[in-house]
């Protein structure tokens, strides 16, 4: 591991892996944060203050780091020495591609003939995508050791969230636009 790499998992004594359990993370933030935080050091140094105001700022990117599956699963790669993103990254299979293109279409297509169902559909599509990688994924990292391989996946998963939020806004009810009537019954 990179020195230039922080620890997060042992922050929360947690085993360095992809599947964690969210609840235990959230409990194990919890106290370091009950520990850490700056309010419980107001009468305290100004070094103690400075310290502890790190230790929380720590405690705080680490939780956000290992909350998301993305972030943590790209954590993970980089400390195991490889490149997610960026110069190196290896390139994603033409099939995932396609596969990107061709829901893109299916999503203008949707938005522009305002086909809810059809939109409902590709996000239900979506989303067994997202299961499956995050499945191997975890596959990837914890059984098989094998971070290139989850680096490919990382990136695959970094696609299909970006077009989950797509989805997610599409198929939100829309508001009636500042100033406009409300129908009348």
């Amino acid at each position: 591991m990179s020195s230039k790499i922080p620890e997060y998992f042992s922050l929360f004594a947690l085993e360095p892996q992809f599947a964690i359990d969210p609840d235990r993370l959230q409990r194990a933030y919890r106290e370091v944060l009950s520990q850490v935080h700056p309010d419980r050091y107001v009468s305290a140094g100004a070094g103690e203050r400075r310290a502890a105001l790190q230790m929380a700022s720590h405690a705080n990117e680490a939780y956000e780091v290992l909350r998301s599956d993305v972030a943590r699963a790209a954590y993970l790669c980089t400390q195991r020495g490889v490149v997610v993103e960026g110069a190196g990254a290896a390139a994603l299979p033409l099939s995932f591609l396609e596969q990107q293109m061709q829901w893109r279409e299916t999503l203008e297509d949707a938005r522009a003939t305002h086909d809810a169902p059809a939109l409902q559909r590709l996000a239900d599509e979506v989303a067994v995508c997202r299961t499956r990688l995050l499945v191997d994924i975890a596959s990837q990292l914890d059984e098989r050791a094998d971070a290139p391989a989850a680096a490919a996946s990382v990136r695959s998963l970094m696609f299909v969230e970006k077009l989950q939020s797509e989805l997610a806004r599409a198929l939100a009810p829309r508001e009636p636009a500042a100033g406009a009537l409300a129908p009348t019954v």
